[in-house]
């Protein structure tokens, strides 16, 4: 039995929660800070995922044996070495990659120098600084629209113009390196080719040498139907991904997957965690739009209930180099999530909320995000609620199923997008 510290509050936490609390090798559990639904997993406590001071009187005291750092802002800032470094820490796992590893998420530009490293399939690109302006300038300038301008670091999400013309990229490009939009973030920009295809998440749990592929994604990023509006943090996701069959995954696994993990290996990097392939199908040709290193959200919430294996077991293989050894089965049944969010998300929006209806929902998974429990109530706590994710026989019967049970789901100013998986 593992004593596990999860760290993070949102929809893939509670996901990864229920996974870890159902392992036989789940012993305490811990969630910091956790929300109002994974209350029913483990014993939340009020502990920010970036106090590492915190964290590490939190794994004395409770005596933990792993850690899993489900944001990646903890993995950049470098929890995987402050827990190696520190002689009362050093026996933990840490499921994710050393501070050079999570540089494959907190660096645009670091990643795309190490996809050319290794002949890792991605957009042209060039990167640029205040020092560079005006040769950025005329770089969009010789351009193909649309254009991809990249905040180089993470910027929560929102760090990504695809601009439609000249004149909007070099606005964009002013707006970060100029103006400093996303502060630090934005110091340098990646400008890139706009590839068009069509989007989805691949992710593999790797050991350092070895890796498994877990169940794949696609999720919706719009706040409005028909791909339209604002982007989100994830408006629902569907697992598996109709477009990609056998012969698809296959390139994806030698043209993308396997050169990742053994130049990581190769370059010396320490990288024990999860991997996030966010890929672009152009034809029938996968290409990397970004790595991210840790699990995506909502992807987790369709991506984990499809896995049949042991999380817990999973995670000590990985630490043990054993990776290799397992078979790894995905369910047969499609998964499908909605994201039930604050009226005015993305932009403003009001909290506490009280949520009802809980009791009526049936045959689904309630994954919360934006919660906190309030006495008796549960309440509103975010822009993205609660993820209500179902399976089927097929996507349709999933969503179908989902959204039944989102519907019964009520708070003032709730909206979910009623068209997830609208392409299938």
């Amino acid at each position: 039995m593992k004593n596990i510290l999860l760290l993070g509050s949102g929809g893939r936490e509670c996901a990864l929660a229920w996974k870890l609390s159902h392992s036989p090798l789940c012993g305490k559990f811990y969630i910091a800070p956790g929300n109002a639904g994974t209350e029913a997993y483990g014993i939340n406590l009020p502990i920010s995922y970036n106090d590492f001071e915190g964290i590490k009187a939190a794994c004395i005291q409770y005596k933990i044996d792993i850690l899993i750092p489900g944001p990646e802002e903890p993995l950049v800032a470098g929890i995987y070495d402050y827990c190696k470094n520190d002689p009362e820490l050093k026996h933990i796992v840490v499921a994710g990659p050393s501070k050079e590893g999570a540089q494959m998420e907190g660096s645009k530009a670091w990643s795309k120098k190490f996809m050319e490293r290794h002949n890792i399939p991605t957009a042209a690109y060039k990167e640029f600084q205040l020092d560079s302006f005006e040769q950025g300038v005329a770089y969009i300038k010789r351009s193909e629209p649309p254009i991809v301008i990249k905040a180089d670091g993470l910027a929560a999400g929102k760090g990504v113009v695809i601009a439609q013309n000249t004149v909007e990229a070099v606005k964009a490009f002013r707006a970060m390196v100029m103006n400093e939009q996303f502060g630090a973030a934005s110091k340098k920009v990646v400008i890139e080719q706009f590839l068009d295809g069509i989007e989805l998440s691949v992710f593999v749990l790797s050991d350092g040498t070895n890796y498994v592929l877990l169940p794949e994604a696609k999720d919706y990023k719009r706040i409005g139907e028909g791909d339209t509006g604002l982007n989100t943090g994830g408006m629902g996701a569907i697992s598996p991904v109709p477009f990609a069959g056998n012969a698809f995954m296959s390139n994806v696994t030698e043209r993308i997957i396997k050169p990742t993990v053994k130049g990581l290996k190769d370059e010396g990097i320490v990288y024990k965690g999860f991997i996030f392939f966010g890929l672009i199908k152009v034809g029938d040709e996968p290409y990397v739009i970004e790595y991210n290193c840790r699990m995506g959200d909502p992807e987790t919430e369709v991506v984990i209930p499809r896995l049949e294996n042991d999380l817990v077991d999973l995670i000590l293989k990985m630490e043990e180099g054993k990776l290799n050894e397992v078979a790894v089965q995905h369910s047969t049944k499609a998964a499908g999530a909605v994201m039930m969010v604050s009226g005015g998300y993305p932009g403003d929006y009001e909290k506490g909320k009280v949520i009802t209806g809980f009791e009526k929902v049936k045959g689904s998974l309630l994954f919360h995000a934006g919660t906190i429990a309030n006495g008796s109530h549960i309440e509103t706590n975010g822009g993205r609620v609660i993820a209500v994710t179902s399976f089927g026989t097929d996507i349709k019967q999933a969503l179908a199923k989902s959204y039944e049970n989102a519907d019964v789901i009520q708070y003032e100013g709730r909206y979910y997008r009623k068209d997830i998986g609208f392409e299938f």
